[in-house]
Formats: structure tokens, C-alpha cells, sequence
């Protein structure tokens, strides 16, 4: 995961704890969530369209030939 190892991480996430709060943790948290998802829908969206298009070159070049 990243080369983080678990003690690397529990410090992370106390830090977290510390500068944002109990109260603002869970907010941060979902922010990341949905900035995450995303970005990995835009990252499909454009694999799916990239896809296409090459399907629609060699749809061209079979139909050349």
C-alpha cells in the first residue's frame, strides 16, 4: 500500500485527528471519499472513450481493406 507499513499510517491518521478534530474528521473523510470516486469515474470515462475510438480505427482500416 504505497510502501506505508501500519505504524506509518496510525501516525498519520492521529495527526489527522489532531488537526482536524473529532468534529471535522468524518467531514474531511467523506470529501476525500467523493474526490477519490471521482476521479476514478473520469479516469473510466476516458479509458471507455479512448477505447472507442480505437474500435472505430479498426472498424475503418477493416472496411479499407
Amino acid at each position: 500500500m504505497f510502501g506505508i507499513g501500519m505504524q506509518e499510517l496510525v501516525i498519520i491518521l492521529i495527526l489527522a485527528l489532531i488537526i482536524f478534530g473529532p468534529g471535522k474528521l468524518p467531514e474531511v473523510g467523506k470529501a476525500i471519499g467523493k474526490s477519490i470516486r471521482e476521479f476514478k469515474q473520469a479516469s473510466r470515462d476516458i479509458t471507455e472513450s479512448v477505447s472507442g475510438d480505437d474500435d472505430e480505427v479498426k472498424k475503418d482500416d477493416e472496411k479499407k481493406a
